[in-house]
C-alpha cells in the first residue's frame, strides 16, 4: 500500500511543479500593429489646369518622373517679356562698364578747345576795340575830307565853275562818309559795351565744355553702374521666378515610390499647393505597435523581429527608431498579451528588410526576443 502511494505523491508533486512553472513561466515580448509607409502627396506650386495625366494608380514610378502636366496659360508670354527686360538691363550695364567711346571723348575735348579759343579772342578784345578806333578815325577823316571837297565845289557851282553833276557827287560822297563815321562808332560802342559779359558768357561755356569732357574721360559713376547691376540682378531673378513656375507645371514625383491615388482628368483644375496625386514612398516600411508600460526597458535602435500572417514561417528585421515619452491608454485594435486597461507607449519599429513582399496596412507582430 505504502509502496503505490509514494510514486503517486511523487508523480502528482511533479505536476504541480510543472503547472506552477509553468504559469509563471513568461514567453519573449510581443506587440502587434500595423505596417505603414510614407505617404506623399504630390502637388504644383503654382497650380493651373491639366493637360496631360501621365500615370495611373499603382505604376512604380522612379524620382524625379513626370506625373502631370499643366497647361502653362499666358506663362510663355511673361517668360519672354522678362527675357526682353534681362537685355536691355544688360545691355544698359554693359554701356556703363565700358563707359564712353574713344570717339566721343575726342569730340568733347574737341568742343573744349574751340570754346577755349573762342573764349581767349574775347578776352583779347583789346586788339578788336583798337581796330575799331582806327576805323573810326579813318572815316572821320575820310567825312572831313568830303566836307571840304563840298565847299569848294559848293563855291565853284555858286560862281558857275562847276556843274551839277559834280555837285550832286560831291554831296553823295558826305552823305557815304557821314554814315560810315556814324557805323563805325556805333561798332566801337558794342565793343566796349558788350565785352565783360561776353567773356562771362565763353568762361561758363568754357567750364561747360570741361566738365563734360571729364565725365567722358573718367566714365560713368560709380553709382550708376550700382544702380544697372543692381537692375540686372532684378531682372534675372523675375526671369528665373518665371522658369521655376514653368518648371511647377510639370508635375514629379519627388523619390522613388508606387502610386497610390490618381483622382484627375485632363482638363479639370488644380489649385496652388494643392495635392493632386497621392503616393506610397519606396522602400520605407515601418509596423505601428504600442508596448505596455511595464515592459518600457526598450530602446531606440534595439533590434527587434517582425512577422505577418500572410508568411508565418518568415521574420523580417527591423529597429526601433521611436518610442513615445508620453503614455496613452491602450488602443482598440491593439493586441497584446497584457491586460489592455493598462497604459502604453506608441513605438515605431523600421523594418530593413521584406521590401518587396510586406506591404503597408498589414497586420505584423514585433518581437523583442532579437540578440
Amino acid at each position: 500500500m505504502i509502496k503505490r502511494i509514494v510514486p503517486l505523491a511523487l508523480l502528482c508533486l511533479v505536476l504541480i511543479g510543472g503547472l506552477l512553472y509553468s504559469q509563471r513561466r513568461t514567453g519573449p515580448l510581443k506587440v502587434s500593429g500595423f505596417i505603414e509607409s510614407d505617404e506623399i502627396r504630390v502637388g504644383s506650386r503654382v497650380g493651373g489646369r491639366v493637360q496631360k495625366i501621365l500615370v495611373q494608380e499603382g505604376d512604380k514610378v522612379r524620382q524625379g518622373q513626370p506625373l502631370v502636366e499643366l497647361e502653362p496659360f499666358n506663362l510663355a508670354e511673361q517668360r519672354s517679356q522678362a527675357a526682353g527686360m534681362l537685355a536691355q538691363a544688360q545691355a544698359d550695364s554693359d554701356r556703363l562698364m565700358e563707359g564712353y567711346q574713344r570717339e566721343e571723348i575726342e569730340q568733347s575735348k574737341a568742343r573744349l578747345d574751340q570754346l577755349i579759343a573762342a573764349r581767349d579772342r574775347l578776352a583779347n578784345g583789346e586788339e578788336d576795340i583798337a581796330a575799331a578806333e582806327a576805323n573810326l578815325q579813318l572815316a572821320q577823316a575820310q567825312f572831313d575830307l568830303s566836307k571840304l571837297k563840298y565847299k569848294r565845289v559848293e563855291e565853284l557851282f555858286g560862281k558857275s565853275n562847276a556843274s551839277q553833276s559834280d555837285m550832286d557827287q560831291v554831296n553823295s560822297e558826305l552823305r557815304v562818309a557821314r554814315a560810315t563815321v556814324r557805323v563805325r562808332e556805333e561798332e566801337l560802342a558794342r565793343l566796349k559795351r558788350t565785352r565783360p559779359s561776353d567773356i562771362k558768357e565763353a568762361d561758363a561755356k568754357v567750364e561747360e565744355a570741361r566738365q563734360e569732357w571729364l565725365l567722358h574721360d573718367h566714365g560713368y559713376r560709380k553709382e550708376d553702374k550700382a544702380r544697372a547691376k543692381a537692375a540686372v540682378e532684378a531682372a534675372q531673378a523675375a526671369l528665373k521666378a518665371i522658369d521655376r513656375q514653368l518648371e511647377e507645371l510639370t508635375i514629379r514625383a519627388p523619390a522613388d515610390g508606387v502610386i497610390d491615388a490618381v483622382d484627375l482628368r485632363p482638363g479639370d483644375l488644380v489649385g496652388a499647393n494643392t495635392a493632386a496625386i497621392s503616393m506610397i514612398e519606396k522602400g520605407r516600411l515601418w509596423v505601428r505597435a504600442y508596448v505596455p508600460e511595464n515592459h518600457l526597458d526598450i530602446q531606440v535602435d534595439q533590434a527587434v523581429g517582425v512577422t505577418v500572417d500572410s508568411l508565418p514561417k518568415e521574420r523580417f528585421k527591423a529597429r526601433l527608431i521611436y518610442v513615445s515619452r508620453q503614455a496613452e491608454f491602450t488602443p482598440g485594435n491593439v493586441q497584446a498579451p497584457e491586460e489592455r486597461s493598462k497604459q502604453v507607449f506608441r513605438i515605431k519599429a523600421l523594418l530593413e528588410d521584406g521590401m518587396d513582399v510586406l506591404r503597408p496596412g498589414m497586420t505584423a507582430d514585433v518581437w523583442f526576443d532579437v540578440k
